[in-house]
């Protein structure tokens, strides 16, 4: 009896001091990290709303098409305009736009409505006024005090970078007015709201969920215009004015929508 006690209790100590060896031999399990979480995709869909600002210039070239002669009051049509010269008028611009524009895999679509406060003024010396043939000499002066675009977009977007073009409308608030040149002194004036065309290009940065950063170029096609003068509110002339206006804003929008970054 005392044998088998013996025999146990020396194997319950041989069977302790083998386990902890057991136990090293089996390898540890490996530390695992989570994998990272996919990069965000920008979604372009939605509501958007923003502000702009920049430069522009506007290239204005007058025919005279008639005349008044005053103290006799005559008024002379021409058979075919005069020209009086061309000028750049330009300056600075700041207004805002809202629109909405939906995505289709990376194709994106959209709508705007863009307004603007413009100073694009320029002049130049009368090639028909000279103080030679029309003592004592003419320059002629123009300015852009506004401008509206209502355009359609057709971009492409590499995630939150978006490429697009745009076209549709345009209308710009002008104002025209001729000066004596020595003196000047206002002789006539006139203001005008032109509708016309436009195409553009620009390019957007999203730098945060609601918010992307862009450069814009817009090309204003105006056309030609009969424009009427009046000195006192008595017709003193015509002329047909060439007006084209370019542009570059730089813009920054808040968007709003049903996803502005998906994960």
């Amino acid at each position: 009896m005392m044998k088998k006690i013996l025999l146990g209790t020396v194997g319950l100590i041989a069977l302790s001091l083998t386990a902890p060896a057991s136990a090293a031999d089996i390898a540890a399990r490996p530390i695992t990290k989570a994998p990272p979480p996919p990069p965000p995709v920008y979604d372009w869909s939605g509501f958007y709303i923003g502000v702009n600002g920049g430069g522009g210039s506007s290239r204005k070239c007058w025919d005279l098409v008639s005349n008044a002669f005053i103290p006799g009051g005559a008024v002379t049509t021409f058979p075919t305009p005069i020209s009086e010269g061309c000028h750049t008028a330009t300056g600075g611009t700041a207004g805002g736009q809202i629109g909405y524009r939906w995505q289709a895999s990376n194709w994106v679509f959209g709508l705007e409505g863009q307004g603007n406060w413009a100073d694009f003024k320029g002049s130049n010396n009368s090639l028909f006024f000279t103080p030679t043939f029309s003592p004592p000499g003419l320059f002629n002066q123009s300015r852009v005090e506004a401008f509206g675009l209502f355009t359609g977009q057709v971009g492409y977007a590499w995630n939150n970078v978006l490429v697009y073009v745009k076209g549709g409308g345009a209308v710009t608030d002008d104002q025209y007015r001729t000066f004596t040149i020595p003196t000047v002194l206002l002789v006539d004036s006139a203001r005008e709201t032109r509708w016309g065309g436009t195409a553009g290009i620009g390019l957007d940065w999203g730098f945060a969920p609601n918010w992307s950063l862009g450069f814009e170029y817009d090309h204003l096609f105006m056309g030609n215009r009969n424009v009427t003068f009046t000195t006192a509110g008595l017709f003193s002339a015509t002329d047909r004015i060439r007006q084209d206006v370019d542009i570059g804003l730089i813009r920054i929008n808040y968007h709003w929508g049903p996803s502005i970054a998906r994960y």
